[in-house]
């Protein structure tokens, strides 16, 4: 039964993946064409926009943001890799059940506090645009809530012995052979 449930929950975050991957792609294309808008008006035309810089940094930081629960999902955090090299096989699993935890943790935390950021943000406004802050804040509890289902996802293909995602842009596990 928990093996059925652990393939039902891996397919629904690789839906999430893969949507919040696509507006992440759409997210850096969008700011490619901000700045490429304000260097033509800028240097070709002569009458730059000075609100392309500012825009342009709130779509950079949703991109980036949200380029964390992709990480998430797929496991691909360098430092933590490294980690895994210097454990036998039968250590990683807890040890890895272990970090998610904490980063669940934490990021369940950043979801919380950034909501909070977000509401305060609402009676913030940005400088040039004289809109709310409200939505460039919103990108920390958003991000971090996608996380937090992430880390989960994750944790529960690993409980599960689940493959990992196909695709995945992380290097081979190279503590995956027993140690002596």
């Amino acid at each position: 039964m928990f093996h059925q449930t652990a393939i039902a929950i891996d397919r629904f975050g690789a839906v999430l993946n893969w949507v919040t991957e696509r507006v992440c792609a759409l997210l850096v294309a969008v700011m490619v064409a901000i700045i490429w808008w304000g260097v033509v008006t800028r240097y070709f035309i002569g009458s730059g926009g000075i609100w392309t810089e500012e825009l342009s940094r709130y779509v950079m930081i949703w991109a980036a943001l949200l380029a964390v629960p992709v990480g998430a999902y797929r496991r691909e955090h360098i430092g933590l890799d490294i980690l895994f090299r210097f454990f036998p096989r039968k250590m990683q699993k807890p040890f890895r059940v272990l970090l998610d935890m904490v980063g669940f943790s934490f990021f369940l935390f950043l979801t919380v506090y950034g909501i909070g950021m977000a509401q305060a943000g609402a009676s913030q406004f940005a400088t040039i645009f004289g809109m709310t802050m409200f939505f460039p804040f919103a990108s920390v509890p958003v991000s971090a809530g996608l996380t937090c289902v992430q880390i989960v996802v994750a944790t529960v293909r690993e409980l599960a012995d689940l493959p990992p995602p196909l695709f995945s842009m992380s290097a081979p596990n190279i503590a995956a052979e027993e140690k002596p």
